[in-house]
């Protein structure tokens, strides 16, 4: 399992530029084959240390990433508005997954 992980933080982070950029990041949902799990996840402190997005999706492999990545969804309207609303964006790809804790 590949992860990709990605925290945006906006030019607009007033609470309807947020839902906007959220809303365009779900819309990915069933429409690129290679994702495999989608989340979006907003802070909920208001910390101005913190990025405004969290984006995690997780592919089956490195191809699926890269297909992810050149799809044509993911290209427009995904990083078209991403690119035109966030300020800053950092992100890490990584292999492997999980350690499960509760077996423990």
């Amino acid at each position: 399992m590949v992860t990709h992980i990605v925290h945006f933080k906006l030019h607009d982070p007033s609470p309807e530029g947020i839902a906007v950029a959220a809303g365009i990041l779900r819309s990915m949902a069933g429409r690129i084959p290679t994702l495999r799990a989608l989340e979006v996840g907003l802070p909920e402190a208001d910390d101005t240390r913190s990025y405004d997005i969290a984006l995690v999706t997780r592919f089956d492999d490195w191809a699926g990433l890269a297909a992810y990545r050149s799809h044509p969804y993911h290209q427009d309207p995904v990083l078209k508005h991403m690119h035109e609303h966030a300020a800053a964006a950092t992100f890490v790809d990584y292999e492997g997954g999980a350690v499960d804790l509760s077996a423990t």
